[in-house]
């Protein structure tokens, strides 16, 4: 992966009314990496898929190493520029911008161009990435602490467990222990599954009832979203330390009732006018189906590698692109009910490519390779889209002259 960024003295200037913003704030390099990353990524993965492209790999799969960039390379990308942006809503104390950020953002930089390699440099990519994750741990957990907001410790403990599992798995791929890898992958993808449900029982009907030009109050009690988190605790303990496939499958069908009682309770049919209500809503009925699928591997032999792509395409993806999007127009003085028009195509042609991973091979076993080729085409196509939207929003200052 290459990026040429030009950062001049204005870049890191604190009134961020003129000169390069990329740094004035998280979300904008970090958004901007993920999006450039993640084509990057999917297009050598498809083509070591379908054409065998050969990268280095002695102590992983191939798609071991796909999984880990995509969690742990796109998704803590896009968790990074969330946070550093939230947390300084939430605590109105300033996150890191400027040089510090800069650094943040250039030691993952590393990481990714390191794996890209495959394993060859796999203990140096990892000293980088620890050296990421304890600096991030620090930058969000700082304003949090100082401003005593401790009903934020849910998320910045989400966010601990998720580097401890990114560390767990350069233990397995480095053969220190052998369930590293296995835990690190499943432990990492079901965490970050965790934090869009919590975030999303806070956000997500909050911003239909604010979004839809209608008064309307959903259905979204304090007692089902508890009940939700639980029953997932009680999965994510399930399905990666006691390995018990029935009690999983059974524990994944109860997430899917309570998911998919939820998501009815949030609807509301004004969400079809907005792109970034309706691709959030869908996205997380990806992440319900998902949870069905789980439960159908013991059910009915649904193979597993659907309901993780569920989570991860459907789910992951789709709700990344439309935070992505929300968070940029919103932080950069812009109206978020007024996305670009291109946004609506972007997010239409991801949900396309998730339909094409997930509910397409049901039907048509015969051609899964094919589907897997067009869903991974979809992604890059869909990516390409955003990042050329959103390119002069992360680089330009805000056009209400404010900082960040």
């Amino acid at each position: 992966m290459s990026m040429s960024i030009n950062i001049n003295k204005n870049s890191f200037s604190k009134d961020g009314a003129t000169g390069i913003a990329l740094f004035d704030s998280g979300f904008r390099i970090f958004f901007m990496g993920a999006g450039i990353f993640s084509i990057v990524s999917i297009a050598l993965w498809s083509a070591i898929f379908h054409f065998q492209l050969p990268l280095s790999m002695q102590s992983i799969s191939h798609s071991q190493w796909h999984a880990h960039e995509m969690i742990y390379g796109y998704g803590i990308a896009v968790i990074t520029g969330f946070l550093l942006t939230a947390v300084k809503n939430w605590t109105g104390v300033q996150t890191l911008h400027g040089k510090p950020l800069a650094l943040l953002f250039g030691l993952w930089v590393t990481v990714r161009l390191l794996l890209l390699t495959g394993t060859s440099y796999l203990l140096v990519a990892g000293i980088f990435d620890v050296l990421f994750s304890l600096f991030l741990i620090i930058a969000i957990g700082y304003p949090i602490v100082k401003v005593k907001q401790w009903k934020q410790l849910i998320i910045f403990t989400m966010l601990i467990l998720l580097v401890a599992c990114n560390v767990l798995f350069y233990l397995g791929a480095l053969n220190v222990f052998d369930k590293g890898t296995y835990l690190g992958i499943y432990g990492g993808l079901y965490l970050i599954i965790g934090l869009i449900l919590t975030m999303g029982s806070r956000v997500l009907p909050f911003f239909i009832e604010r979004g839809v030009g209608y008064p309307v109050k959903l259905f979204n009690p304090n007692w089902l979203g508890i009940l939700n988190l639980l029953l997932f605790l009680a999965f994510f303990v399930s399905d990666l330390f006691l390995i018990n496939q029935t009690l999983s499958s059974y524990l994944a069908l109860g997430l899917f009732l309570i998911n998919a009682t939820r998501l009815i309770g949030w609807y509301t049919f004004g969400i079809w006018k907005k792109s970034l209500l309706w691709s959030l809503y869908l996205s997380f009925w990806f992440i319900c189906i998902g949870f069905l699928l789980f439960a159908g591997i013991h059910f009915v032999g649904v193979s597993k590698v659907l309901a993780i792509h569920a989570f991860a395409v459907g789910g992951i993806g789709v709700v990344t692109m439309g935070m992505m999007s929300r968070v940029a127009l919103g932080h950069t003085g812009r109206d978020i009910m007024k996305p670009p028009r291109g946004v609506s195509y972007a997010l239409g042609i991801l949900i396309l490519g998730a339909v094409a991973r997930v509910i397409a091979p049901l039907f048509d076993v015969f051609n899964y390779a094919v589907w897997i080729g067009l869903s991974q085409v979809f992604w890059i196509i869909s990516f390409l889209v955003f990042t050329f939207i959103y390119f002069p929003l992360f680089i330009k200052p805000r056009i209400d002259g404010q900082f960040g």
